[in-house]
């Protein structure tokens, strides 16, 4: 299993905190928002790759950061991809990103999609056994619990067998 974090974004919405500075890289609770993502990645023990694919304005922040990582506690290697854009206006956007990597030749086989500025409360590694067990695209969601915080967010109702049938 390949892990892909897509770290192209500009954080727009940040700025001035982003303008020189990745979003996934922002220090969270004394190391960058990435370890955090990482940190539970990495018990998954299908993992034989993760590749962060970046824009070209901040790819020497990735890179740098990726020798930097503790190797010590991550058993497969950080590939580091520009997807050449250099501004929120030529951006390829998340399923561009996707796509990039994928017309590459990058993707050797199941491959997992992490946004690198999420944040969770708990290990991924049984998200990826059921990823893995179903043979089929999976989609992790977050409940929020709130109906009308939802509304900031996106919203999906499934069928009975846990299939997408709306996303909002």
């Amino acid at each position: 299993m390949q892990i892909l974090i897509l770290a192209a974004g500009y954080a727009t919405r940040l700025y001035p905190l982003t303008l020189n500075q990745p979003k996934p890289l922002l220090p969270v609770a004394g190391k960058p928002m990435i370890d955090h993502v990482l940190d539970h990645l990495k018990a998954i023990p299908e993992i034989k790759e993760v590749l962060v694919v970046t824009n070209a304005k901040f790819i020497t922040h990735f890179e740098k950061w990726a020798a930097a990582y503790d190797k010590g506690s991550a058993h497969f290697p950080i590939t580091i991809v520009n997807d050449g854009s250099t501004s929120d206006e030529d951006k390829l956007g998340a399923i561009g990103d996707i796509n990039l990597v994928i017309q590459q030749g990058r993707v050797t086989g199941d491959l997992l999609i992490v946004a690198g500025d999420n944040l969770f409360d708990q290990s991924l590694v049984e998200f990826g056994k059921v990823s893995l067990e179903k043979g089929a695209p999976v989609l992790g969601v977050y409940d929020v619990g709130d109906l009308e915080m939802i509304k900031k967010y996106n919203s999906i109702s499934v069928d009975e067998e846990g299939k997408i049938t709306i996303y909002e």
